[in-house]
């Protein structure tokens, strides 16, 4: 997903690979060279579909000053992701969603994102769940 905002000709099929790239041992499949997992596929065409209603809902959680271009790259894309299944994926429970959102803060961005990116998502989960 990185490099689709970083590079925007960047074709769907690539950013599948790149993100492939890391751990493309444990997802080629015997029958398949290069497997993709399906459920990597809804999700990478899922957000780039609905990016700008995703981006939308960030930017309408910001608080008063803080401008959407102003966010790290890698806190957008964990945002979109977890929007995007809190959204729109009726199999992810929005809090396994939200919870996973927080793991990938961990894991590739700093404490302080984590606690921004967590509420975001949980902004956006306790309206979900009013409405």
């Amino acid at each position: 997903m990185f490099p689709l905002d970083v590079n925007q000709v960047l074709e769907k099929k690539d950013a599948i690979e790149a993100a492939l790239h890391l751990e493309q041992d444990e997802m080629v499949d015997d029958e398949q060279e290069n497997f993709v997992p399906e459920y990597l596929n809804t999700l990478v065409t899922g957000v780039c579909d609905n990016k700008a209603v995703l981006d939308e809902k960030i930017e309408n959680h910001l608080r008063k000053g803080w401008r959407f271009e102003r966010l790290a790259k890698i806190d957008v894309i964990i945002l979109r992701i977890g929007l995007y299944e809190m959204l729109y994926v009726e199999d992810v429970p929005n809090k396994v969603a939200l919870n996973e959102a927080v793991e990938l803060a961990k894991t590739f961005s700093d404490e302080q994102s984590r606690k921004f990116i967590n509420g975001i998502l949980s902004t956006v989960n306790t309206k979900i769940e009013a409405s």
